[in-house]
């Protein structure tokens, strides 16, 4: 069993989509890709500094736009797709598609709103998130209550990333839990926490105007690490999922207890296959970070299929 795992915001690198351009199709997709996120993907994939794609309204595009695109160059060069899929945060929008719950389109039509609802959240109070490695869980998530800090994204393999005002993160950073080490983290927002409920109903909004289909292949959520079977459950998540914490750790439980046979990680790739080296141990794991990922990505998914 292999399962496609889409990367969430933070992945985007400057310039990491001009590789993709080579390939026939791409520079049409983006196009109408751009459209529907009402974002110049073209630009900021290929040009923008990294400070400009890491502004939330635009790096989240970037990363859902170019997971697509892998997507569908990897299914095209190996005659059939992944028995699963799942997304890390944003990631969660280009597995929907993956999965044949929502089109391209309609995927980049929401990440577009997100992006934009989420950079409004984070600007209405300063916050922000910083990385927690190593250490005991429940010392950290005990120092984390006291001091007010949310977490937002339990990553497995002794990672939890926190959120919350930037004063609480320096003290942490500060005195941090006996046996962590903490890293500030260049987001401009303490996303996956209540600070973004405010974005929570435009996607809401959003979302309510689309007719899903249920998945055809293995979904796994965020919420929990659980499969999902509607698509209009599948919808639901996503839109929850914004002011809620990313339970990576139990998606990859999940992926464990199915015996899955391999991981690939799409576009912007690397922070999902490096989780997995940890908390996937033994799994072979391939990150298509270019296009000259894809015949090792090919050869792991087909390999599984013979």
């Amino acid at each position: 069993m292999i399962v496609v795992a889409c990367p969430g915001q933070g992945s985007q690198t400057p310039g990491f989509l001009s590789p993709w351009l080579e390939l026939d199709g791409v520079a049409d997709s983006l196009a109408a890709y751009s459209e529907a996120a009402e974002v110049d993907l073209l630009l900021h994939g290929t040009k923008s500094d990294a400070d400009t794609i890491r502004d939330t309204r635009i790096a989240q595009p970037l990363i859902v736009a170019a997971s697509l695109i892998a997507s569908a160059a990897l299914t095209a060069r190996a005659g059939r797709g992944p028995d699963g899929t799942a997304g890390h945060s944003v990631g969660e929008l280009a597995a929907l598609v993956g999965a044949g719950v929502i089109s391209a389109e309609q995927a980049m039509r929401l990440v577009g709103v997100r992006g934009r609802a989420m950079a409004d959240a984070a600007a209405q109070t300063p916050t922000g998130m910083s990385a927690v490695i190593g250490g005991d869980e429940q010392s950290v998530l005990d120092r984390l209550a006291e001091i007010e800090l949310s977490p937002a994204n339990y990553n497995g393999g002794g990672q939890i990333v926190v959120a919350g005002a930037l004063p609480a993160l320096a003290a942490l950073a500060e005195a941090p839990v006996k046996g962590t080490r903490v890293i500030p983290l260049q987001v401009a927002g303490a996303f996956h926490t209540s600070y973004m409920a405010p974005a929570v109903e435009a996607l809401r909004v959003a979302v309510d105007e689309l007719v899903p289909s249920d998945p055809q292949i293995m979904l796994w959520t965020n919420k929990d690490g659980s499969i999902v079977t509607s698509g209009s459950a599948a919808l639901d998540l996503i839109v929850n999922q914004v002011s809620s914490p990313v339970r990576w750790d139990l998606c990859m439980s999940s992926f464990s207890d199915l015996g899955i046979t391999g991981l690939i990680e799409l576009a912007p790739a690397g922070a999902l296959t490096g989780l997995a080296k940890r908390g996937l141990r033994g799994t072979p794991a391939v990150a298509v970070k270019t296009p000259e990922d894809l015949d090792a990505a090919v050869q792991l998914l087909n390999g599984a299929a013979a």
